[in-house]
C-alpha cells in the first residue's frame, strides 16, 4: 500500500451549505502580529478563521488590516461576538459585521461572566432566535449540555460548539461523555470550541465524533505557533481517521495479541 494514498478519498463536511475539507478552525487573536497569524493559518491548513469583530480591524483602510495577510477570497472569515455579555450587544455586533463584509455565516458567543467566560445560555438562545430571523446562519458556542444543544438546533443554529474546557485554559477535553451525547443527538455539525491545549486534546475531540475543532490560544500562545499549527492539523486528521476506523473495545484485563491456545 502506498502510504501517500489517502485512506478516505473525500471526507469533507458541510455547514450552512458551504463545504470544507479541513476540520480545524483557528482564531486570529493573541498572535504577535498579522504575519505570524497568517503563517500559522497556512501551516494549520484551516479554511475558516474566526475574527472578533469588536477587537480586529476589518473595515478601516488606514490601519493595518487582517485581510492584507489572510485573504478572505481564499479563507472563510467567521465573525464572532467575543466580549459580548448579552444578546443585544451580540446581535448588534454581527449586524455591523454584515454591513462591513457581507457575512451571514457567523459565530455567536454570549458570555455569562468575565471570570469563567462560560456562555449565558438564556441570552445565547435569545440571540440565536433573533439572528436566524434576520437571515444569519449562526454557529453557536454553548455549554456541554445535550438539552441546551438541542434547543439551539431547534432555534436555527447551523452548528453546535460546546466548550471542552474554559476558554483559553488549555485544560483539554474535560467532558467527554456529554460531548459524545451532543454528537449523538445532533443533526447539525458539532465542533469543540475552547479548552484545547495541545495536539492530543484535538485528537480526543475528533475521536469523540466531532465534526471539527476550533482553537486560538493553543496555537497563538505556543512557543512556536507555526509548528503547533502544523501539529494541530495532523492531530485533527489523525483523530478523524481513528474515529472513522472504529477503535477496539476497552477491557478490564489483558487480552494477549497472540492466542494462548495450542501452545507447545
Amino acid at each position: 500500500m502506498n502510504i501517500a494514498t489517502p485512506v478516505v478519498a473525500d471526507d469533507s463536511w458541510t455547514v450552512a451549505g458551504k463545504t470544507f475539507r479541513s476540520r480545524l478552525i483557528v482564531g486570529t487573536g493573541k498572535y504577535k502580529d498579522f504575519a505570524q497569524n497568517a503563517a500559522a493559518v497556512e501551516a494549520s491548513g484551516a479554511e475558516i478563521v474566526t475574527v472578533a469583530v469588536r477587537r480586529v480591524n476589518v473595515s478601516d483602510p488606514k490601519a493595518p488590516m487582517l485581510t492584507d495577510y489572510i485573504d478572505p477570497k481564499k479563507i472563510t472569515y467567521l465573525p464572532n461576538t467575543a466580549g459580548c455579555f448579552d444578546a443585544d450587544s451580540a446581535v448588534r455586533t454581527l449586524r455591523l459585521a454584515r454591513e462591513a463584509g457581507g457575512w451571514d455565516l457567523v459565530k455567536l458567543e454570549v458570555l455569562g461572566e468575565a471570570r469563567t467566560l462560560y456562555p449565558d445560555m438564556r441570552e445565547t438562545l435569545k440571540a440565536t432566535g433573533t439572528l436566524v430571523k434576520e437571515g444569519f446562519k449562526p454557529m453557536v458556542y454553548c455549554v456541554d449540555d445535550p438539552i441546551a444543544a438541542k434547543q439551539l438546533e431547534e432555534a436555527g443554529a447551523v452548528a453546535i460548539m460546546p466548550l471542552g474546557a474554559p476558554i483559553g485554559s488549555g485544560l483539554g477535553i474535560q467532558n467527554r461523555v456529554t460531548i459524545r451525547l451532543i454528537v449523538e443527538g445532533a443533526n447539525v455539525p458539532v465542533l469543540v470550541d475552547a479548552g484545547v491545549g495541545t495536539a492530543s486534546d484535538a485528537g480526543v475531540a475528533m475521536e469523540l465524533g466531532c465534526d471539527g475543532v476550533l482553537m486560538n490560544t493553543a496555537i497563538a500562545e505556543a512557543k512556536d505557533p507555526v509548528m503547533m499549527a502544523r501539529a494541530m492539523k495532523l492531530a485533527v486528521e489523525s483523530g478523524r481517521l481513528a474515529y472513522l476506523a472504529g477503535r477496539m473495545g476497552q477491557r478490564r484485563y489483558a487480552d494477549p495479541s497472540s492466542p494462548l491456545a495450542g501452545l507447545i
